[in-house]
C-alpha cells in the first residue's frame, strides 16, 4: 500500500455491529509512500499504523 499525506484509511469493522474506523494520513513514516502512518481520528487521537487487509485506502481529493 502506497500513500500520501492527506489520503485517509478505511478499517472495516470484523464483527456484525462494529462500525467502519476512518482516520487521516498525516505523516508517511516509510519509504516512498509505503507504511508505517501517523494517522489522526476525527476526535484528534494520534498514532502510527501498519494497515492490514482490512483497510481500504481512499485517496485525498482536491
Amino acid at each position: 500500500m502506497k500513500a500520501n499525506k492527506g489520503d485517509r484509511l478505511v478499517t472495516h469493522g470484523r464483527v456484525v455491529g462494529e462500525h467502519d474506523r476512518e482516520v487521516e494520513i498525516v505523516e508517511v513514516l516509510g519509504p516512498e509512500g509505503t507504511p508505517p502512518f501517523r494517522v489522526r481520528a476525527s476526535d484528534g487521537h494520534e498514532t502510527i499504523v501498519s494497515p492490514g487487509p482490512d483497510t481500504e485506502l481512499k485517496p485525498h481529493e482536491g
